[in-house]
């Protein structure tokens, strides 16, 4: 895997896609101590399996997507161009509909991604 510690300008194609199963991959793009960009590749169906983390996160859905998000007590459809926010320490999850991208960005940093 190759270092993408604090890249600064990055080629999609440079990244490899980590296959995850249930139909969802990922690429960590870039990332410092105190941010990170995560591309999520869902197939239609692939479940986002409710959690918790101490990170802030923030997700843009793109490529068409549409999942069904929940954040703790509340459930909507999003589709490509919405965003959710899901706090520290908060459970959330999601449901692929339609297959999609969503572009995750975390403070601080997963290092259980690296």
């Amino acid at each position: 895997m190759i270092s993408v510690k604090e890249l600064t300008l990055v080629a999609d194609t440079d990244i490899p896609w980590v296959d995850l199963g249930g139909g969802i991959r990922r690429k960590v793009m870039s990332y410092n101590d105190e941010i990170m960009l995560v591309k999520v590749a869902f197939e239609a169906g692939g479940v986002g399996a409710m959690h918790s983390h101490p990170h802030l996160q923030i997700s843009y859905i793109t490529e068409g997507g549409s999942f069904e998000v929940t954040i703790g007590e509340e459930t909507k459809i999003l589709n490509d161009g919405d965003v959710y926010f899901a706090p520290a320490n908060v459970m959330h999850g999601v449901v692929c509909l339609k297959a999609g991208v969503l572009i995750d960005v975390f403070s601080p940093m997963r290092a259980d991604f690296i």
